[in-house]
């Protein structure tokens, strides 16, 4: 292919990455002012992924995603089969302490929610999985670039779970814990996220904390991680 070719699918992706919560249905001026392309270019190109079904256009020429993304979602959770073991345990955590559970990933060199389970009530922090941040101040941040990076950030290993509160949004906080698997190889951040209020309470009754820690100890267990590990990271 040569680099006219890579350009234009180049431009065909960061067209789809317009598309985000809030902004599930886009025009052709809404894509062109977004992505930065004339409106020819993004017609011509919207046209292809159309054709492809990886987009679809309503009567009102709106467009939105389409069913190959979803088809190619699936087969991604597939190809590796952690959401079997991950999700079961983000769903129980979740219902637990009424928070937000996630289970984050490092990928190019930023953090990915690779899943998430939300309380079934309750004011909630909302993030789809899918959606990729800046390795920052938070604690979700820490413990991927303390465990998985190795970074320098603290003299020995810290306290867990990791607390920050205010590090992104001045009204969200979480909690963090490392994730292990086989090998005793680290794998990913679990956490818990929800208004800063509630979980700075949380954290000076210690309710929480004892169910992530229990939980993470789970998670590392079953993705193949040796007792004596969680032992001693979890204490349980």
């Amino acid at each position: 292919m040569g680099n006219d070719g890579v350009a234009a699918v180049e431009k065909a992706l960061a067209l789809l990455d317009c598309f985000k919560p809030g902004a599930e249905a886009l025009s052709l001026a809404a894509l062109a002012q977004a992505s930065g392309m004339h409106k020819t270019t993004v017609y011509r190109l919207m046209n292809s992924l159309e054709r492809m079904s990886y987009v679809i256009r309503s009567e009102s020429g709106a467009y939105s995603l389409g069913p190959r993304l979803l088809y190619l979602g699936k087969l991604y959770e597939q190809s590796f089969h952690l959401s079997s073991v991950v999700e079961p345990v983000l769903h129980a955590l979740a219902a637990a302490t009424r928070e937000s559970a996630s289970y984050y990933v490092i990928d190019h060199g930023r953090r990915l929610c690779l899943f998430r389970a939300e309380p079934s009530e309750g004011l909630r922090e909302t993030r789809l999985p899918g959606t990729s941040l800046p390795l920052d101040d938070t604690a979700i941040s820490h413990v991927l670039r303390y465990w998985g990076l190795g970074e320098a950030l603290y003299d020995e290993a810290p306290a867990l779970p990791l607390f920050t509160s205010g590090a992104r949004d001045q009204h969200t906080a979480a909690f963090a814990t490392p994730v292990f698997g086989s090998g005793d190889k680290f794998m990913a951040a679990l956490t818990l996220s929800g208004a800063a209020s509630r979980l700075e309470a949380a954290r000076t009754s210690g309710d929480v904390v004892a169910l992530q820690l229990q939980a993470a100890s789970d998670l590392s267990r079953k993705l193949g991680a040796s007792a004596a590990l969680c032992e001693r990271i979890y204490g349980r």
